[in-house]
């Protein structure tokens, strides 16, 4: 579907075949990615930016003004994505993959008691617009079939339409089945509102991959992400690799360069040498680090990739040394560099990981592209990919708590000698 340009004659709408179509893009769960809601509209910038990224050449002129990040928990957003979906009318429909909320989200923002928002107008006066078509209901056939017309048109629309029969409308409907467990939307659900003004499909979730055919069964259900996470930080020293529940190990390949990894996944990390990592990793000696991954898929282990930390930090990472209000040093000016990237784990969460070079180490190598690099390997070589890198960490990392500040206390040194000579100058 053809996005609107950044040329500001652009439409705003297009057609296809005679109807109107449009499309957004909605970010559900947005309060994984930061504690508070101005943290979250601050990423708004950074979402267009990485979005534009996986679509690639195309999203390079594209606008993306159509970007709406919620949360159907803490009800960010959520009240105007429902005032747009009033006001647009016709079919939504929600399209995504499973378990990203789409059951959850479409409870948030359905029009509930939609026939009570017609304002100045009652059901006899209420027509429906002449382009909106949202499908036949059973009750419009059994009307043709009373009116002596030719049924078989109607029959072969319901038989061929991809959709089950519209719902008789009310104003508070029966919603999805909202669960944690794949699967649960098996079939599209139709939910008119408005008198015939609009409908809502919530769609079944489409595939992930199966990396969960990797886990143990017991663990399946610990893959999804429900609640943000707290990531500490974990020091990866050269010679090192750090292993997520023994299913993805990461392994830094170059030399004399310490990684930062902040691992964002409802997964245990643990940080030990790469022959020991290598070792549990595929299953070849016996350890007592919890692990999720199943025990005949050792051998499975393959290269997902080798992926550089090509993204410059610097300044978000440097502290007082570029703040304004402290030093407000230029990056330029400074030793070092800090690079970072995101290693995204599909259908689980993300890996931030950070790395500071010496600026001569990066220019003596060819090009001046001495970025880090790190090797990341999972089941069968798949389920990784990176991104730009979003630093959650400095968005929730734990305040720093000042200590209280006491009267320093006088020092007893020699104190009680002291009392043992007044006592003899006293005594006769």
């Amino acid at each position: 579907m053809p996005q609107r340009s950044q040329n500001r004659r652009a439409k705003t709408a297009a057609y296809s075949h005679g109807r109107r179509a449009e499309m957004s893009f909605i970010i559900t769960r947005s309060d994984l990615l930061a504690p508070q809601k101005e943290q979250v509209d601050a990423l708004m910038p950074y979402l267009q930016q990485v979005l534009r990224d996986a679509l690639g050449s195309s999203g390079r002129d594209v606008r993306l003004g159509n970007i709406r990040c919620v949360s159907a928990k803490r009800g960010w957003w959520t009240k105007q994505v429902k005032d747009e979906i009033w006001e647009r009318g016709a079919g939504g429909w929600m399209v995504g993959k499973v378990n990203v909320g789409k059951s959850n989200l479409f409870e948030c923002v359905f029009p509930k008691g939609g026939q009570d928002r017609i304002m100045g107008q009652n059901d006899s006066t209420f027509k429906r617009p002449a382009h909106v078509t949202i499908g036949i209901s059973r009750s419009q056939v059994a009307a043709e079939r009373s009116q002596n017309r030719p049924s078989s048109e109607a029959d072969a629309r319901i038989e061929d339409s991809l959709l089950p029969p519209a719902q008789p409308e009310l104003k508070f409907p029966v919603m999805p089945i909202v669960s944690h467990l794949p699967g649960t939307t098996a079939s599209p659900i139709r939910i008119p509102f408005g008198n015939g003004k609009g409908e809502l499909v919530d769609l079944p979730g489409l595939a992930r991959g199966s990396l969960e055919d990797h886990v143990l069964e017991s663990y399946r259900a610990n893959l999804v992400m429900r609640q943000r996470v707290r990531a500490k930080q974990f020091v990866i020293k050269p010679s090192q690799s750090l292993l997520i529940s023994g299913l993805i190990r990461i392994t830094p390949s170059t030399p004399g360069v310490t990684v930062l990894a902040y691992p964002f996944v409802p997964l245990s990390a643990h940080v030990t040498s790469t022959d020991k990592a290598i070792a549990m990793h595929t299953q070849t000696r016996p350890t007592q680090v919890p692990t999720v991954a199943r025990p005949e898929i050792g051998p499975k282990m393959g290269l997902a990739g080798s992926f550089r930390l090509q993204w410059d930090v610097t300044k978000q990472r440097a502290g007082p040394l570029t703040s304004s209000s402290a030093a407000a040093r230029s990056t330029q000016t400074l030793p070092f560099a800090v690079f970072s990237t995101d290693i995204l784990i599909e259908g689980c969460g993300w890996i931030e990981l950070v790395a500071q070079v010496r600026k001569k180490d990066i220019q003596s190598t060819i090009g001046g592209q001495g970025h880090p690099v790190v090797e990341v390997w999972s089941p069968n070589g798949d389920y990784i990919a990176a991104r730009r890198p979003m630093n959650a960490w400095l968005l929730g990392k734990p305040k720093a708590v000042a200590g209280r500040r006491f009267r320093q206390r006088r020092s007893m040194k020699g104190v009680k000698k002291s009392w043992k000579i007044a006592l003899r100058h006293r005594s006769p």
